[in-house]
């Protein structure tokens, strides 16, 4: 009975042992109160932190695989490429500076005719016409006209192969507008029906200048610096014109075609140290002689250089009691009448 007693205390864990051996009632000691209080490591309970860590990584790997077997097996889609800029000088398609300079060469050719050059005449259409045109474009062989003139007024684009250039000439004398249809296919031009005349933009009446408000005492201290101002404008010297500009200005002068004659008028608005002013100018043109118009029973005579009136708009800063030229340009009006 004793070495029974004895195996079965050995086979109880350590800390139940110690506990049959105290006295009952014995208090027990911190070491046995905190190890019986902390918690018992069992194994198998953090096994499902394991299985969790395995299902993630399996996951992983077989996206990566599914990845790079459908990278092999589907093509890679290429990316749908940019749409082309219309190329310069284009609209909707159609070739639009080829086509103004086409019609202008083409005016060239239309607007000059005498009975003396129709064949030639003929043989230059025929390089814009479709084949089987008239020769001649619709000219009966009679008569003459001489072109001095041609600008391209604008163009009306139809669609990527159809549009109507409209031409501003002086032909004979007389100012116009030509129409010219023209038509693009394959990288070619040709001139598609006959052309047709057009007038001349009408004439409009312009307002006249009004007679504002006025600083006389302005308007005659700068009568009095402007005059070798415009001298040195006329001539072009950079130096010389340098001392007549406002601080950061910059003006290239005339080059010496003209010579300076007089100030004809000269209009200032009040304001600061800023103003925007009207000056006319007579201008002589150089190299020029004029003459003077014939009386009855008199002969032309020489008399003075060729003169030209011209009006600006200029922008003058007043500086250290002196004014000086920031700008100078044209003017949409004329000088007001006093």
């Amino acid at each position: 009975m004793v070495r029974r007693a004895i195996l079965d205390r050995g086979a109880q864990p350590t800390a139940h042992a110690a506990g049959v051996e105290a006295a009952p009632g014995a208090p027990e000691s911190a070491e046995e109160t905190a190890e019986r209080a902390a918690p018992h490591w069992r194994g198998s309970g953090g096994r499902w932190l394991v299985w969790a860590s395995r299902a993630v990584l399996w996951a992983a790997l077989l996206i990566i695989g599914y990845r790079g077997v459908t990278a092999i097996v589907t093509p890679q889609k290429q990316a749908a490429p940019a749409a082309a800029a219309p190329a310069a000088g284009t609209a909707h398609g159609f070739p639009v500076s080829l086509a103004e300079a086409y019609a202008l060469q083409f005016g060239q050719v239309y607007l000059n005719f005498s009975p003396s050059t129709a064949g030639q005449r003929a043989k230059q259409l025929a390089a814009f016409l479709p084949a089987g045109s008239d020769a001649q474009l619709g000219w009966n062989g009679a008569g003459a006209l001489r072109l001095q003139s041609e600008e391209v007024a604008g163009i009306s684009v139809q669609d990527s192969r159809q549009a109507v250039v409209t031409l501003l000439v002086r032909a004979g004398g007389q100012l116009m507008e030509l129409g010219v249809p023209v038509y693009a296919a394959n990288g070619g031009l040709s001139v598609s029906a006959e052309p047709s005349l057009l007038p001349a933009p009408p004439r409009t009446v312009p307002p006249t200048a009004q007679s504002g408000p006025s600083d006389p005492s302005t308007a005659a201290a700068l009568g009095r610096q402007l005059p070798a101002f415009f001298q040195a404008y006329a001539s072009g010297d950079p130096v010389t014109l340098s001392r007549f500009l406002a601080s950061g200005a910059s003006i290239t002068g005339l080059g010496g075609i003209v010579t300076y004659d007089a100030i004809s008028g000269i209009q200032v608005p009040p304001g600061g140290s800023t103003r925007q002013i009207t000056v006319s100018v007579i201008w002589h043109l150089a190299g020029q002689a004029g003459t003077a118009p014939k009386s009855a029973g008199t002969s032309s005579v020489t008399t003075a250089p060729a003169g030209l009136e011209v009006t600006y708009q200029m922008t003058v800063v007043q500086q250290g009691g002196s004014w000086y030229i920031a700008s100078i340009g044209t003017s949409p009006l004329p000088v007001a009448a006093p």
